[in-house]
This record gives C-alpha cells, sequence and structure tokens, in this order.
C-alpha cells in the first residue's frame, strides 16, 4: 500500500504509555512508512485539530497512536470531512484499546501493528453518531469536534460506565485492564443508578431505574468486556445494552457474568438492535463516547447509526 501518511501522536495516552513508546513507534514508522509526517498532542482533544490539518493537506492515511479517546477523536473528524478516499490507521498505546480488539490489533508487537499499516487492507465499517447537543467536558469549545453532533466508533455509554471513568481519573499506580476492573469494583456498590427511558426506532422501549446503558458499534468496552457480544462494525446497526439497578449481589454478579459475555442473559438485562435509539433522563445527563466524558445539553439523547462510514487499515 502507497498512500501519504500523517501519524498522531497523543502522549497522554494510556497514562504516560504514549509518551514512552512514541520513540520505538517513530523508528518502526520510518522503516515501513517512509516519507510520513508527524504531531503531537499537547493538550486534550487537540487530535481533532491534528487531524483537520492533515485532512487539509491532502493526506490518504491518518494514522492515530493512542487508545480509543484518540481513535474516536481522529476518526470523527476524516467521517465529518466525508472523505472517503482517507482511511484510519490504529497504533496503540492507550488504557484498554478496546476498538483495537475487533481487528486483533498487535498491542503487544508494535513492529506487526506498523507492518499492518504498510501491508494491511482497507475495509469500510460503521460509525455511530450522537446527533443531539453535547460538549466534551475538559476539551476547549475551540476545538473541531467538542460540541455536538459527534461521530463514535466504539461505544456510547451512560451511567456506571461515566462513573467509572471519572473515578479512574484519580487512580495513582493503576493501568490497564486492572485499572478500569479495580475501579469499576469500587463504582459498583457507589453508584446509584440512573432513571432513564431507551427508545429504539422499531423494538419495544424500555423504562426504569438502570445501572448503566450502552449503545455500542463494537462488542467491547471498559478494557475487554464484551458489553455487546453481538454487535459487528459493518452491520449498518447498534446494539444497545440496558442492565437494570439490582442489590449489590445481584451487581457483583452481572460484573462477574459481563467479563464473559454471559450478563446477556440476566433478566436484569434488555438488549436491542436498531439503527437509532433516543434516551430520555430527567435532567441533562453526563455520557461517554469512546472514553471521553460528555455533558449532554438537553434530557434527550439521540444516538443514530453511519453506515460503513469510516474507512480503516486493518490487517490481511
Amino acid at each position: 500500500m502507497s498512500r501519504r501518511a500523517f501519524v498522531v501522536f497523543n502522549p497522554a495516552s494510556g497514562r504516560g504509555r504514549g509518551a514512552r513508546q512514541m520513540d520505538r513507534y517513530l523508528s518502526l514508522l520510518q522503516t515501513h512508512l517512509p516519507g510520513f509526517r508527524h504531531g503531537v498532542t499537547t493538550r486534550a482533544g487537540e487530535e481533532s485539530v491534528l487531524a483537520e490539518q492533515a485532512l487539509q493537506d491532502d493526506f490518504e492515511l491518518i494514522v492515530a497512536v493512542g487508545g480509543d479517546g484518540t481513535w474516536g477523536n481522529v476518526a470523527d473528524r476524516i467521517i465529518a470531512s466525508g472523505r472517503d478516499d482517507v482511511a484510519l490507521g490504529l497504533l496503540a498505546s492507550g488504557t484498554g484499546n478496546d476498538f483495537g480488539r475487533n481487528f486483533g490489533l498487535a498491542t503487544r508487537a508494535p513492529a506487526k501493528a506498523v507492518r499492518t499499516l504498510a501491508e494491511g487492507r482497507v475495509v469500510r465499517v460503521d460509525a455511530g453518531r450522537v446527533t443531539s447537543t453535547g460538549s466534551c467536558l475538559g476539551v476547549s469549545p475551540e476545538t473541531p469536534g467538542s460540541e455536538g453532533p459527534r461521530y463514535f466508533i466504539n461505544v456510547a455509554g451512560f451511567g456506571f460506565d461515566v462513573a467509572v471513568i471519572e473515578a479512574s481519573r484519580g487512580a495513582r499506580f493503576l493501568r490497564g485492564e486492572l485499572l478500569y476492573k479495580v475501579t469499576a469494583l469500587q463504582q459498583l456498590f457507589a453508584f446509584s443508578g440512573l432513571p432513564l427511558t431507551l427508545i429504539p426506532d422499531r423494538e419495544p422501549r424500555i423504562d426504569g431505574r438502570h445501572l448503566m446503558v450502552t449503545v455500542s458499534n463494537g462488542p467491547f468496552f471498559g478494557g475487554s468486556f464484551p458489553i455487546a457480544p453481538a454487535a459487528e462494525l459493518a452491520d449498518g446497526m447498534l446494539d444497545a445494552c440496558a442492565i437494570g439497578d439490582a442489590s449489590a449481589l445481584t451487581r457483583a454478579r452481572l460484573f462477574s457474568q459481563v467479563s464473559k459475555g454471559l450478563h446477556v442473559l440476566s433478566p436484569k438485562v434488555h438488549t436491542r438492535r436498531d439503527t437509532r435509539f433516543v434516551l430520555r433522563f430527567e435532567t441533562p445527563p453526563k455520557y461517554e463516547l469512546d472514553g471521553d466524558v460528555w455533558q449532554a445539553e438537553d434530557s434527550e439523547v439521540v444516538i443514530e447509526v453511519a453506515p460503513r462510514a469510516l474507512s480503516m487499515v486493518v490487517p490481511t
């Protein structure tokens, strides 16, 4: 594959893992993608600024080096541009790297991952889109893509999911999957639940108090949990998983089941597959998109599928 490549590095990803891996990736990129250019983020959300510049400069491959948040920020700008001649490439240095699991991304083999960018095939995948207005917390409103509507490539989450992300930012010594699992166990008994209504376009609605609701494009979240085990990236659908509020014992049981995708068998869990979902809350909620926390402007959040909206370079 011969494409003009621009590489976006997020050194803050993975609690500094991105910075530690940058020299190694640069060396490998010089071998496998000679002539590439790159930029390095210095603040939250700057991936979107660098991606916008790469699009204006007519690069054909934009490689995002980070985790789900970095990948989602770059993907949003590519999709929003309407450019179907620009592909996204992924290199992992994040905390969860959940979206990359769909392609067998070599998170512990940097050389293999970089070779994929040069030798891999291009596929089209779906994305999700929050069509209602919101803003990304901690990101300057002048940053492209920091206010909704907004595309996501992996998952939109409400409730417990957001509580875990916010709590994990205060953890000092844990990283990766262990960080999410330990923080999730803490929040499992602290989170009070969230009243909401989930309204698919064609399937029965779901009402009540919930531990969490996710609307997924891909199956994984939280560092390997298959929250939507039946989700597929190119089926033109999104998969919702609504986990009802429950006692501490039932919450603990569900937490152990979700690591194997068995939570969907519980009577406390309801799943829906559709092209569009409306979520209604008592007050404007926080939600997460690919690991970044957003604040909704209204008490109704609308999510729809964007079929085959993104070109990606993946392993052959």
